[in-house]
């Protein structure tokens, strides 16, 4: 057998994603308590802030205010999450956990697959947790409602999963949530996330649209609203391939370093 048969005897199967490596990448985000608190807590306090004492009121289009603010802070907890999932690889950079990996087998595509993952589990929680809060708090969907804005936010979180791997791939890791948390507060607001586009003026208005969290959120809005435009799918596939390009290009950058 040659050397090259033998080398590429050894190539894991699937890349060298399996089921143990993806539980243990959700234990060590699971546990890291401040993350979690902060992907719980913070949209709940919002939505405290925002909406609970107003959800009752009617917006213009006919369906309240509670709706639309629990749904667009579920969509900002599961961005949230999925982005802090993402830029966890700057910790592990910094703690060499990285340079480790690439003695491995295991391949650049399948590393990033399995973060994405568990990123997406992190987020899961979070939408989850928004969605009892809000229910316990008094506002009513029906079920496909329900489910329909809960997977959106949730599947559209890979977007912003994908911005925690780029940043996290560009920056030191003291610094990296500390410039986040502000970057997706101000993101989430001119996506029209913490108050409706309606009420925003027009030239916000305008700005919301090339935001992208405004196509993630018009999409789960979308069962109160009635409304669709396919060029709000066109904003989230535009922003997730814009972030997972530069996620590549940097995690090359920085495998090319090392």
């Amino acid at each position: 057998m040659s050397q090259a048969t033998a080398i590429q005897d050894r190539k894991p199967s699937a890349g060298g994603v399996n089921a143990t490596f993806l539980w243990i990448e959700i234990k060590r985000m699971l546990r890291n308590r401040r993350t979690v608190m902060f992907t719980v807590l913070m949209p709940a306090i919002f939505f405290f802030i925002f909406g609970l004492s107003n959800k009752n009121q009617q917006l213009p289009n006919g369906h309240s205010y509670g709706q639309y603010i629990l749904i667009s802070l579920t969509v900002y907890a599961a961005m949230t999450a999925a982005t802090g999932a993402g830029s966890q690889v700057a910790v592990e950079r910094a703690q060499g956990w990285s340079r480790q990996l690439r003695l491995t087998p295991l391949l650049p595509g399948a590393y990033i697959a399995v973060k994405a993952a568990a990123a997406l589990t992190l987020s899961l929680v979070a939408v989850i947790a928004q969605f009892v809060i809000g229910a316990i708090s008094g506002v009513t969907m029906d079920l496909q409602t329900w489910l329909t804005a809960g997977i959106v936010a949730w599947l559209g979180s890979l977007v912003f999963a994908a911005l925690g791997l780029f940043v996290g791939y560009l920056m030191p890791s003291q610094n990296v949530m500390q410039i986040l948390g502000p970057v997706l507060a101000i993101l989430a607001m001119l996506g029209g996330l913490f108050m409706p586009i309606e009420i925003m003026g027009d030239t916000f208005g305008q700005i919301a649209k090339f935001t992208p969290a405004y196509g993630i959120g018009q999409l789960a809005r979308s069962p109160i609203t009635g409304e669709f435009d396919a060029m709000w799918i066109v904003n989230v596939l535009v922003w997730l391939a814009i972030f997972v390009g530069g996620a590549a290009m940097a995690f090359r950058r920085d495998t090319n370093r090392v």
